[in-house]
């Protein structure tokens, strides 16, 4: 089985725009259709509440005409137009899905954060975990989060195995980004961060990219945008990951990042396991 999860940072950017960036994302989009995943995950659609309109659907089944799509997004009390998650699937597949939540604090259960498909054998899971915000004022929710996404994941797995992908916007270790020193207190390296990646990691999930590449540095998932070299540089961070359980952990067979060119902020994460 083939899986590709892809932070787009703006669905309708993407399928619509026409600036040199979405001109980017749309080969990028090009690039993942090429690959012919069984399934794709996306994180950030930034849709209404009402999902995709009739254009952004057109668009989408003109270019994946075999893929089912199912979105969650953004509802109040939330702000509009944030977060967001989205799968599409091969149609041979009809997998139960739901739209979970976790109790998680403040309106972080109404941003259209997760969405889980479950199979026979197995379930594939979509998250877009919360940033802990500038200044880390949503660090403490952040926590909270992080704690029950944990026990979300090990109810699942306690069914059957599970596969987890998404924009978890944390750098595990100080190789998963380019400069730890000077981000030890910056959104997505505090040590508490760190430390709820590790608790849900403890809880028996295996983190597939260093399970294949070991403790390789300078591969990173995201560059920031307003840095105009930082992707020249390779100035990155990895904080977007393919997560399963740890007794299907040998079944995996790649795990890697998908080129996206020249195009910064976050860039596909491919997973193929034999399951």
């Amino acid at each position: 089985m083939k899986l590709i999860s892809w932070n787009i940072d703006s669905l309708n950017a993407a399928l619509t725009g026409a600036s040199p960036r979405a001109e980017l994302s749309r080969e990028v989009l090009k690039m993942i259709r090429e690959h012919q995943p069984d399934v794709i995950a996306i994180q950030e659609t930034k849709l209404s509440a009402k999902g995709p309109t009739k254009k952004h659907l057109e668009i989408m089944t003109a270019n994946v005409p075999d893929y089912e799509i199912q979105w969650v997004s953004s509802v109040e009390p939330a702000r509009k137009g944030y977060a967001g998650t989205m799968f599409l699937y091969k149609k041979d597949y009809t997998p139960e899905v739901t739209f979970p939540q976790i109790g998680a604090p403040t309106t972080m259960d109404y941003e259209g954060r997760m969405i889980t498909l479950e199979f026979p054998d197995f379930y594939v899971t979509n998250v877009y975990t919360p940033n802990a915000g500038s200044a880390l004022a949503r660090l403490e929710d952040r926590q909270v989060w992080d704690v029950q996404y944990a026990d979300y994941l090990a109810d699942l797995d306690a069914k059957k195995p599970v596969l987890a992908c998404g924009d978890f916007n944390v750098a595990h270790t100080e190789i998963d980004l380019a400069h730890p020193k000077n981000n030890h207190f910056s959104a997505g390296f505090t040590d508490e961060e760190r430390a709820g990646f590790t608790n849900l990691l403890n809880r028996g999930f295996t983190d597939t990219f260093r399970l294949i590449h070991g403790d390789v540095e300078g591969v990173y998932t995201w560059w920031a945008q307003r840095v105009k070299t930082s992707k020249i540089n390779n100035s990155g961070w990895r904080i977007d990951y393919w997560l399963v359980s740890d007794r299907i952990a040998d079944k995996v067979q790649k795990s890697e990042m998908l080129d996206s060119g020249t195009r910064q902020d976050h860039t596909p994460i491919l997973l193929e396991i034999d399951i």
